[in-house]
């Protein structure tokens, strides 16, 4: 009788087993600090509880499809379930351009009309 497939599924390698046992570890700490039982994130993750119970051991590894749902689910972020240190998103102005704001603001006011003008004026100019 033949094969019903022409492919053999790849064991995980080493690093990967070991990627999504650390995986599964945040992903059952984020469950409990959620005060999530495993039947009820199956449950929002369409899946079923021995599923969940097999990504927190690392047994199976999590679809890269089903990721970003299961963070939005434990309240998290994708980079936290994969491991990855978030880095925090660059707000607003530069250092430099805050210094140049507190100087122009120390100017007197028809001064700093006078340069908000020509600030203006090169906005508009490079808009274009």
């Amino acid at each position: 009788m033949g094969r019903l497939f022409d492919f053999e599924i790849d064991p995980m390698t080493q690093g990967e087993k070991a990627f999504f046992k650390a995986m599964g570890g945040r992903i059952a700490q984020l469950r409990k600090d959620s005060a999530i039982t495993q039947v009820q994130l199956a449950e929002m993750m369409a899946v079923s509880q021995q599923t969940v119970a097999s990504w927190e051991v690392g047994r199976r590894g999590v679809p890269v499809s089903v990721v970003p749902a299961l963070a939005r689910a434990l309240g998290s972020t994708v980079e936290t379930l994969v491991g990855e240190e978030e880095r925090p998103a660059k707000r607003g102005p530069t250092p430099k351009l805050l210094q140049q704001l507190e100087r122009l603001s120390a100017l007197p006011k028809p001064k700093q009309r006078a340069v908000m003008e020509v600030l203006e004026a090169m906005l508009a100019q490079a808009s274009r």
